[in-house]
């Protein structure tokens, strides 16, 4: 890699074309995240850069333990970065006053993983829609009760659930319930962390279709978070792959399906089953090992510890997230 690509990467790579003109809606630059506890410094996130398009989704992908969900709440402002800036819509989250917050948390919004403890057990569902709508100060008592009926409705529910308690639905239902509260204020972006995993397979499909058809309609714009690459190549226009805390490979969707570069995003998609193996992009690599902990990642790539093509330069060298190819983005020595 020259040296104008190696200092156009220190500065914030997001897996972009350079010159693209519209603004993002969300920018993580650099942004590092550690967490001190009575066993050490846990690393939850070292040097992670990546942006969303107004209207576009981006899936965010890997094994339990990488960063996912860091990210995820360091977007929502539910904790501060040690290091680098979150920025919405141009302006640094961090830097925000009271009111300035309290207008972003109505663009920003979050479905929860578990639809069975994301929703108060006490309050009925109309109250728990209405809620956000009260506390930003939109529409009187009667406005209020007609968007209510209105979210229901677009989340496949009858007005008349408004009047029952949470214990009363089904998890896919809660979850539906979830999305409607996120939909309350009309958000520009919406942070789905594992949305979906908790729920059956028949249910799961039917959120999605509600998530893909709400973006279709609103344009609203995703930071979708699983570990199943699937369903993040049924949601996703573009996808990052997380390991251990970093950006591996950023690239849109078809291009990381038709050719992924780095050994790790290969390994993931080598697990997914196939109807014809024989179709496999490149030869099957298998994980072998544990993910190491993010007490003592290691030294140089991170990957290094289990990955088949491993030399002495990955063990001494940390790879920077590079453009290999138009926007699709890669950190390995070898790719």
């Amino acid at each position: 890699m020259n040296t104008a690509a190696r200092r156009r990467t220190e500065t914030g790579a997001d897996g972009r074309r350079d010159g693209a003109e519209e603004k993002p809606l969300l920018e993580l630059r650099q942004v590092v995240k550690r967490f001190d506890t009575g066993a050490g410094t846990v690393h939850a996130l070292e040097g992670v850069s990546l942006s969303i398009r107004r209207g576009e989704t981006l899936g965010l992908v890997g094994e339990s333990g990488c960063g996912k969900s860091t990210v995820a709440r360091l977007v929502m402002d539910l904790y501060p970065p040690t290091s680098g800036t979150v920025h919405f819509d141009g302006k640094d989250i961090a830097k925000a006053g009271r009111d300035a917050r309290k207008a972003r948390h109505a663009r920003l919004q979050m479905v929860f993983q578990d639809p069975f403890s994301s929703l108060n057990p006490r309050h009925r569902i109309g109250r728990t829609l209405e809620e956000p709508l009260i506390i930003h100060r939109r529409g009187n008592r009667k406005e209020r009760a007609e968007r209510v009926a209105w979210l229901l409705e677009r989340v496949g529910l009858k007005p008349d659930a408004a009047q029952r308690y949470p214990h009363e639905f089904s998890g896919g239902q809660r979850q539906r319930i979830g999305i409607a509260r996120a939909l309350a204020l009309r958000p520009e972006l919406i942070v789905c962390d594992e949305a979906v995993s908790a729920l059956d397979v028949s249910i799961r499909a039917q959120v999605l279709n509600l998530l893909l058809d709400l973006r279709k309609d609103y344009r609203v714009a995703y930071l979708f978070i699983s570990h199943d690459l699937s369903i993040v190549r049924h949601m996703s226009d573009r996808v990052a792959v997380m390991y251990l805390g970093r950006i591996v490979e950023i690239a849109p969707r078809d291009d990381l399906w038709r050719e992924p570069r780095h050994p790790y995003t290969r390994a993931l998609m080598s697990a997914i089953p196939r109807v014809h193996p024989e179709q496999r992009n490149g030869a099957r690599i298998t994980l072998q090992g544990d993910l190491p902990s993010p007490l003592n990642p290691p030294a140089g790539c991170r990957f290094q510890t289990r990955c088949p093509f491993a030399a002495p330069r990955c063990r001494a060298e940390e790879p920077i997230l590079y453009p290999a190819t138009g926007e699709h983005w890669v950190a390995c020595h070898f790719a």
